[in-house]
């Protein structure tokens, strides 16, 4: 029998959190509100199949060609548009470096700047691939504190002050995973005035950003941005397809120089085709109507599950009200390990994720993310009476 000498990257433990959350969402007897999936029935299928059609009649053999690294040039043409447009980001395309998926984007970020036991601040709690990212190439995490308006800017600085060899701080002001909160304005501006003060790189992460369905839109921290300090990351998976894998970051043109340089060695280049149909999609669709139907679902869905754990979970239960994205986060006093929780639940045929993986360190007790843009309304409905029956028996365990 063969022995594999894995690398310190690979978990010794075995442990796979992002395995199990999409196996328990891959079962059609679970209801999951576990993994961060989009509504499938919102997917264009037909307007994309016509968008291939002219990418291949059109660009054939660019679309089967080897490509730039850093993408097609009408790709990035593309991401400078919409980066204005929808964040006030001013970007030329020397700032746009087109990736497969923005999980890549973390992977590189990491690979490029992260020597084992370098220190990276992030939020407590944040995105829990985001730390499995950084954690397996040795990374320090340190955790800044957040309340109900996200990172909080005076805990940064406290933070900067004791870890002035920090390499960067990776933030989600928008619809943040896994707490579904929105970062203010003001406080967006103070990360970007703090990572210039002190010279510390920030990843602004947006995955979610285009789908809200109540309040009003902030502009990025990547907007206050004045010297390069802010690395902008986003996606099309949300609103277009998660299998697609096509995700884009805005930055310094030095640090895309560097991180391309990296990329061709990890996959040569992101997908023509997809670049392709993407850019021909736009031409062809009224997107902002296409991600208006996807925040009308959504919001639709949350509202529903607001409604079910008022009827449903124990009282003291509380939970965040996200204005937009695909997650909320709830708080269970009295219960120290999800994780034990989340397996008593899918004896019970209902999934959640557990609050402990989202953690730079000790995680906070009694904390689970529920996905609400996957399930149909009968399921949010069977499912959150499932999990709040489950919820009463662990309160009533540890009392």
């Amino acid at each position: 029998m063969a022995t594999f000498k894995y690398s310190n990257r690979v978990p010794a433990d075995g442990t796979d959190a992002v395995g199990a959350i999409l196996a328990a969402a891959a079962d059609p007897s679970i209801i999951s509100f576990a993994g961060g999936l989009p509504a499938p029935e919102l997917f264009p299928v037909e307007a994309m199949k016509k968008a291939a059609e002219a990418a291949f009649d059109e660009h054939g053999q660019q679309v089967m060609q080897y490509g730039d690294a850093r993408g097609v040039a009408a790709m990035r043409e593309l991401v400078t548009k919409i980066v204005k447009e929808h964040e006030n980001i001013d970007a030329k395309d020397e700032n746009i470096c087109m990736t497969s998926g923005s999980e890549q984007i973390l992977e590189l970020a990491a690979k490029a700047l992260v020597n084992p036991g370098d220190t990276v601040l992030v939020e407590d709690p944040t995105y829990l691939c985001a730390v499995d990212a950084f954690k397996s190439y040795g990374a320090n995490l340190v955790g800044v504190p957040t309340d109900e308006d996200g990172l909080i800017p005076a805990e940064l600085e406290k933070t900067v002050q004791a870890h002035p060899e920090a390499k960067f701080l990776y933030v989600i002001p928008t619809f943040q995973n896994p707490t579904g909160r929105t970062m203010p304005a003001e406080r967006r501006k103070q990360v970007a005035e703090l990572a210039s003060k002190y010279d510390f790189l920030v990843f602004e992460d947006n995955p979610y950003g285009d789908i809200r369905f109540e309040g009003e839109h902030v502009d990025a921290i990547k907007s206050y941005d004045k010297t390069d300090n802010v690395v902008y990351m986003g996606t099309f998976s949300k609103i277009l397809s998660p299998g697609f894998r096509l995700g884009y970051f805005v930055a310094d043109p030095g640090f895309v120089k560097k991180f391309t340089v990296l990329k061709q060695t990890a996959d040569l280049g992101t997908d023509n085709l997809v670049q392709w149909c993407t850019v021909k999609f736009y031409e062809q669709n009224d997107v902002n109507e296409h991600v208006k139907q996807i925040s009308d679902l959504y919001g639709q869905r949350k509202k529903l599950m607001e409604e079910g754990m008022k009827k449903y979970f124990p009282e003291g239960v509380t939970y965040t009200h996200p204005e937009g994205g695909m997650f909320l986060w709830v708080t269970v006093p009295g219960v120290e390990d999800t994780t034990e929780l989340f397996e008593t639940c899918l004896k019970q045929k209902v999934a959640f994720v557990p609050g402990e993986p989202f953690y730079a360190a000790k995680p906070e007790p009694g904390h689970l993310r529920l996905n609400y843009s996957n399930m149909k309304p009968d399921q949010i409905e069977e499912g959150l009476k499932r999990l709040g029956k489950a919820l009463e028996e662990a309160i009533a365990a540890n009392k």
